[in-house]
């Protein structure tokens, strides 16, 4: 079993900077991938990022592309979202999570462990 606990959401304004924090026990990561997600009101629960954690592979969703950062810290335990240029479309709760293996994958339904999801509001 793998714990995930999200720190870190807020109230921004548009244009501003959060950093998202998801700190893991329970077991070792290394041969998982960690990824973030966000599910807005009525929204279906979208990918928006994921880090392998055994070689630091990172992928973007499109429209984060170019202002959100995956990363980790293998001493911590840690996975970040950095958050930059938000926009109010951003407005979601984002969720931290983990799958076991390797393989990569973009779809919420592979992925076997979730965090209880911290609320990103960002105000025009």
């Amino acid at each position: 079993q793998v714990q995930l606990v999200e720190s870190g959401g807020g109230l921004v304004q548009a244009g501003g900077s959060l950093r998202l924090s998801c700190a893991a026990s329970g077991r070792t990561l290394s041969r998982h991938v960690m990824g973030w997600f966000r599910q807005a009101p009525g929204k279906e629960r979208e990918f928006v990022a994921h880090i392998r954690w055994s070689d630091g592979n990172t992928y973007n969703a499109a429209s984060v592309k170019g202002r959100f950062t995956i990363s980790r810290d293998n001493a911590k335990n840690t996975v970040y979202l950095q958050m930059n240029s938000l926009k109010p479309e951003d407005t979601a709760v984002y969720y931290c999570a983990a799958k076991d293996g390797v393989v990569v994958h973009f779809k919420a339904s592979e992925y076997d462990y979730w965090g209880q999801g911290t609320q990103v509001t960002v105000s025009s």
